[in-house]
């Protein structure tokens, strides 16, 4: 009888089963994937390629800023680049004789005959940059919503942007027609005195006019055709995409990225007061802001921190961190170096930077006398060659 009786008294644990198997099947019996931001050894590397010339640079700068002519006394260094700085520079010099040479007692650095004569030439390099600055900065006014921006976020991202030390007269005041400074809510802003619509061309729409893409409207093509896998679509609203190598989308990713590749968008010098923040067409107008501000820079890249600076002058996402990140194609953020960096990835040819302004070439030719054989310290033509 107590036989009989035992399927009556386990009848529950089914029950229990069933629950488990649904508490499985809903969470999968899995944890989910980290996402995990992949690297481009290329891009980080280039900002230690950066890190000897910039500081060559620096001391070529400090020399020649002597006033009166007069020689930079190694006892002097530590005043001008700090203790711990000085010993880095004192190795920089004994490393380039052929760029520095120390003589005299006490002893002094000074440029070598050689360097003396290749650092002529930056004299002709600013000269060809201005006309360049001058339209770049009158861009980046142009961005902002009222066409002003305070003087000291000018200021602040001016090395970026390859302005001079002493821009304010150099640029500002030797342009009154196209900038002004005046005060706004106690601060001196730079404003924007002539709008010029033959400026409000961004680079992306510059690089598809030369493959003439431009007068293309999205939909005169009715053929159905291949997904790309590179994320690349031929299209007047598109943006060039450079995924890392171990990103590997699906086709439902692919999809969708190509609908948003041919979504149009306003015009990022259009004042984004007139857009609803949450409209899909903004928010990838605000990429389309970004892509630009950092166009603007000599070597099309910036620090979070200088991006940060343009939050409110040209309305950027509080979250703008995540929004580098998801359009990891278009820009990849590096931690490198002090900061975190910002590069436009369209800009580059692995480490090296396609197109390089007249500053940037000269600079090239003189770290070039230290005898580095690397190909980033050569002018773009040379470095697409041998990248190619």
């Amino acid at each position: 009888m107590l036989r009989r009786q035992v399927p009556f008294i386990i009848s529950k644990p089914p029950h229990i089963t069933i629950m488990s198997t649904i508490r499985q099947k809903s969470s999968g019996g899995r944890r989910p994937k980290k996402k995990i931001y992949n690297r481009v050894p290329e891009l980080d590397r280039v900002m230690e390629l950066r890190k000897k010339p910039s500081m060559i640079l620096e001391l070529k700068t400090l020399i020649q800023s002597q006033p009166k002519n007069n020689p930079l006394f190694l006892r002097d260094l530590e005043k001008n680049v700090g203790f711990v700085r000085k010993w880095d520079f004192m190795g920089l010099i004994e490393k380039h004789p052929t760029i520095f040479r120390v003589t005299g007692a006490p002893p002094f650095v000074n440029l070598t005959d050689k360097a003396q004569r290749v650092a002529r030439d930056e004299a002709q390099a600013q000269i060809l940059m201005e006309p360049i600055l001058v339209n770049n900065l009158r861009k980046m006014l142009m961005l902002c919503v009222d066409c002003r921006i305070p003087l000291e976020t000018v200021e602040f991202v001016g090395p970026e942007l390859g302005l001079p030390c002493d821009f304010k007269e150099s640029l500002i005041e030797k342009y009154p027609q196209f900038f002004s400074i005046r005060r706004f809510n106690g601060r001196d802003c730079v404003y924007l005195e002539d709008w010029d619509s033959t400026l409000a061309v961004t680079a992306r729409e510059a690089r598809l006019a030369q493959e003439g893409i431009v007068n293309m409207t999205p939909n005169n093509d009715k053929r159905k055709v291949k997904i790309s896998k590179d994320g690349n679509y031929a299209g007047p609203f598109a943006f060039k995409v450079n995924f890392p190598a171990g990103f590997r989308p699906n086709v439902n990713f692919l999809e969708q990225f190509e609908r948003w590749q041919k979504l149009e968008f306003p015009s990022p010098y259009l004042n984004a007061r007139r857009f609803d923040a949450a409209d899909p067409k903004t928010r990838k107008r605000t990429v389309a802001v970004l892509h630009e501000l950092l166009s603007l820079t000599l070597e099309r890249r910036m620090t979070s921190a200088h991006l940060d600076a343009f939050h409110a002058e040209c309305f950027l996402p509080s979250q703008l961190l995540l929004c580098l990140i998801k359009h990891h194609g278009i820009f990849y953020l590096t931690n490198k170096g002090v900061r975190s960096t910002v590069f436009l990835k369209d800009a580059y040819v692995g480490s090296n930077l396609v197109d390089k302004c007249p500053l940037l070439q000269f600079n090239d030719k003189f770290v070039a006398l230290c005898g580095r054989g690397n190909v980033d310290l050569c002018d773009s033509k040379s470095s697409l060659q041998a990248v190619v």
